[in-house]
Formats: structure tokens, C-alpha cells, sequence
């Protein structure tokens, strides 16, 4: 007979299977999808593991909770960031900050202004990078032109206009009862109710459209 150990890995296994067939042909070759094996992970995220590769890492207990519709338009959204190149970068942003402010210090005591200069402006690049990086704002609407393209995506597999918005407000509000952070829930908030905006222009896109036709 075979173990619940041995057919859950198998669910597993044919669910990224199945995530891989639903990603558009042309990152096959460079992204691959894995369940992650870290504790408490985020539902799914996207990393750099080589100049030229993306992983998408999921946590498949959770998703095995989600309804099929609703762990489609979440894929499709982590894909967008991968095609807008917004995923977060390996964080060198500290550490340069760090060398630069030690050589800022270093620099000032032996008084060699170029070397200050250059220290300065180190500090400055990676100063900007962490607030850009941080900025809520920033996230927020890096967050919601993936859930735009999203939707996109999902036409482009056969999903209805209408269908597709409502699969990915309802995997949003899913995570909002389901997120016990109060940030990350505002977060999911916002992308739900900047989702509605957008589901309201195209439906009244789509009826400006029907009236012109008549």
C-alpha cells in the first residue's frame, strides 16, 4: 500500500509539473519552479540562483490549501515580476554601505579627499538603492503592475477577462484571513482594493466598447 508520505511527494511533484506546462514558453528554459524546504517560508517568491537562472520557490503545504484558479493567478504574478525583472536582487546594498561608510571614516583620518569622495558616493549609491528598495509606495506598485500583467497572463491561457480578476481577488482576500501580520495583510489589502479599481476601468471599458458596436 502505498504511504501518505509517498503519494503527498507525488501531489507535490505533479503540481510543479503542472506550474511549469501553465509558464509561458520562452522562461522555460531559465526558470525552473521547486517546492522550498526553509521553515516558515513565504508562500512563493522568485530568487536569482545564477546570472542567467531564476528559481521560484514555493511553499506546498500552504498552496495545497488554495483552490486551483486561485494558485494559477499567484504563479502568473511571481512570472510577471520575473518578466518585469522586479524580483529582489541579491543584497549587496548593505554591505557596500557598510565599506563605505568604513572607508568614509578611514579616508577622513589620513585626509586623502579622493578616496573620500569615492567612499561618499559608495555610500550615497547604496544609500538610494536600500530606500528605493524599502519604499513602501515603490512595492506597492511594483506589486500591482505584476498583478496587472498577471491578469494579462491568464487570457493568454484561456481565462475570461472577468474570470481572471475574480480568481486573483479571491486568492487576495484568501491570504488577508489567512496572514497573521498585520503589514502583510495591509499589503494584500492594497493590492486587492488597487485590483478592484483596475476590474472596475475594464468593465467599464468593456461596456464604452459594446456601446460604440451598437
Amino acid at each position: 500500500m502505498t504511504s501518505y508520505a509517498t503519494s503527498s511527494a507525488k501531489a507535490e511533484m505533479s503540481e510543479l509539473r503542472r506550474l511549469k506546462t501553465i509558464m509561458p514558453p520562452e522562461l522555460q528554459s531559465w526558470v525552473t519552479v521547486e517546492g522550498t524546504t526553509e521553515v516558515n517560508p513565504p508562500l512563493i517568491r522568485s530568487e536569482e540562483v545564477g546570472s542567467d537562472q531564476v528559481e521560484i520557490q514555493i511553499d506546498l503545504v500552504k498552496w495545497d490549501a488554495l483552490a486551483m484558479d486561485q494558485r494559477n493567478l499567484l504563479f502568473w504574478h511571481e512570472i510577471s515580476r520575473v518578466q518585469s525583472d522586479t524580483i529582489p536582487k541579491d543584497g549587496w546594498e548593505m554591505a557596500a554601505l557598510a565599506i563605505g561608510l568604513g572607508g568614509a571614516v578611514g579616508e577622513l583620518w589620513v585626509q586623502d579627499i579622493l578616496l573620500l569622495l569615492l567612499a561618499l558616493t559608495l555610500c550615497g549609491v547604496s544609500g538610494y538603492r536600500l530606500y528605493v528598495k524599502n519604499n513602501g509606495e515603490k512595492q506597492l506598485k511594483v506589486m500591482t503592475d505584476a498583478d496587472e500583467k498577471a491578469i494579462a497572463l491568464a487570457t493568454r491561457f484561456g481565462y475570461t477577462l472577468p474570470n481572471a480578476y475574480k480568481s486573483l481577488g479571491s486568492a487576495l482576500k484568501t491570504l488577508i484571513d489567512q496572514t497573521p501580520s498585520k503589514r502583510q495583510r495591509q499589503k494584500y489589502e492594497r493590492r486587492l482594493q488597487a485590483l478592484k479599481r483596475s476590474a472596475n476601468k475594464a468593465k467599464n471599458k468593456s461596456k464604452s466598447a459594446q456601446v460604440e458596436e451598437i
